[in-house]
C-alpha cells in the first residue's frame, strides 16, 4: 500500500464514489475506505445476511427466507427518473456498463380512498377516473401548453413570463380544479408540499417536462427506472470506474478517522460521510423514521414495480410523501 495519496475519501455513499471516481479519472491517486464491509453506506443494498447482522447483531436468518444472495434491500429506497440528471450522470461517466436496469411498470396515486394509476398514455388519460370529461379537456389544454413550452423560444411562451408568474396564477388560467392541481403538483411535477404554488410556475413546468421525457424513453408504464439489484449497485459501479483507473479501496475499516498533522498537508482534499471523526470531533446521531401503513381493504395494483403517491392528506399541513413498492 502506498504511503502518499492526493485524495482520501472515506466512506462509500454515492456522492463520495461519484467523486472518488471522477477523480481518478482525472489523473489524482485517490485511497478510499468504508468502515463497512459493503458499498453504498446508509443509501446501500443489503443481502439477507447482512440485513439481518445490521439489525439483529449476530443472529442467523432463518432458514425458510431462503438464499442470502437472492436479496437486495435498499436502506434508502427510491427510483430513478429515465431521463433525470442522475441517469444522464451514468451515461456520460459510461459507467452503464456495469448496471442493469428495469423500467418500474405503473405509478399510482392514493386519493379518496382508492389507488389509481397515473395515466401515461391518451388512452389511459381518457379512461382515469381521477378527473371527468371537462375536466379532462381543461387539463389537456394545458398539458399542450407544457409540452410545447420551450425555454428559448418565446413564441412557444403565449406572452406567459414563468419566471415571474407563480404556479397558481399559471393553473388558475386554465381553470382546473383542486383536486386536479394536486395531482399534477403531486403525481407528475412530483413536488412534497404545496409551497410550488407560491413560487415561480417555470420550476413546476420544467419538472412535469421531465416526467413527460422520462416517461416517453422506455416507452414504460411509468417514467422510473429501478437498478436491477438494488440502489447500491450505482456507488459500486463509481468505485470500479475508480479502481480501473488506479484508485486503491479498503472495506471493512471500523475505526477509520483523520487527524491531521503538519506532515499531511501533501494532502489535497479529505472526503467523508458525515459519521466519520474529523480530528477526533464526536458527532451527534440523529434518528428518524416513518412508517406508512394502509389499510387491510386498500387493494394494490397486480404490477410487481410500483410508485404510490399519496394525496390522502391536505399537503398543506404536512409534507406529501410517495412510497416505492417492488413486490
Amino acid at each position: 500500500m502506498d504511503e502518499e495519496y492526493d485524495v482520501i475519501v472515506l466512506g462509500t455513499g454515492l456522492k463520495e464514489c461519484i467523486l472518488s471516481g471522477l477523480l481518478s479519472v482525472d489523473g489524482l491517486k485517490v485511497l478510499h475506505m468504508d468502515r463497512n464491509d459493503y458499498y453504498g453506506g446508509d443509501s446501500t443494498s443489503l443481502n439477507l445476511n447482512q440485513l439481518w447482522k445490521k439489525f439483529r447483531g449476530e443472529e442467523k436468518p432463518p432458514a425458510h427466507l431462503g438464499a442470502s444472495r437472492d436479496y437486495n434491500v435498499d436502506m434508502v429506497p427510491k427510483f430513478m427518473m429515465a431521463n433525470g440528471t442522475l441517469v444522464r450522470t451514468l451515461i456520460h461517466t459510461d459507467v452503464t456498463k456495469y448496471l442493469s436496469f428495469k423500467a418500474v411498470d405503473g405509478s399510482f396515486v392514493f386519493s379518496k380512498g382508492k389507488i389509481h394509476k397515473v395515466p401515461a398514455t391518451d388512452m389511459e388519460a381518457l379512461k382515469s377516473p381521477l378527473m371527468g370529461i371537462f375536466e379532462k379537456r381543461r387539463a389537456r389544454n394545458f398539458f399542450i401548453y407544457v409540452q410545447d413550452y420551450n425555454d428559448a423560444d418565446p413564441r412557444t411562451h403565449q406572452g406567459l413570463d414563468l419566471t415571474r408568474m407563480t404556479t397558481r396564477e399559471l393553473i388558475a388560467k386554465h381553470g382546473l380544479s383542486d383536486d386536479t392541481i394536486d395531482f399534477i403538483g403531486h403525481a407528475l411535477a412530483l413536488h412534497r408540499d404545496d409551497r410550488y404554488l407560491s413560487e415561480p410556475a417555470i420550476d413546476t413546468v420544467k419538472r412535469m417536462k421531465l416526467y413527460s421525457e422520462s416517461l416517453a424513453r422506455f416507452q414504460g408504464g411509468s417514467p422510473y427506472i429501478y437498478p436491477l439489484y438494488g440502489l447500491g449497485e450505482l456507488p459500486q459501479a463509481f468505485a470500479r470506474l475508480s479502481a480501473v483507473y488506479g484508485g486503491t479501496y479498503m472495506l471493512n475499516k471500523p475505526e477509520c478517522k483523520v487527524g491531521l498533522t503538519a506532515s499531511m498537508l501533501i494532502i489535497y482534499a479529505i472526503m467523508c460521510e458525515f459519521f466519520y471523526p474529523i480530528l477526533y470531533c464526536r458527532l451527534n446521531l440523529i434518528w428518524r423514521g416513518k412508517c406508512v401503513v394502509l389499510h387491510q381493504k386498500v387493494k394494490l395494483p397486480s404490477a410487481r414495480r410500483l410508485s404510490v403517491i399519496l394525496l390522502t392528506w391536505p399537503t398543506r399541513y404536512i409534507s406529501l410523501f410517495s412510497i416505492d413498492v417492488i413486490l
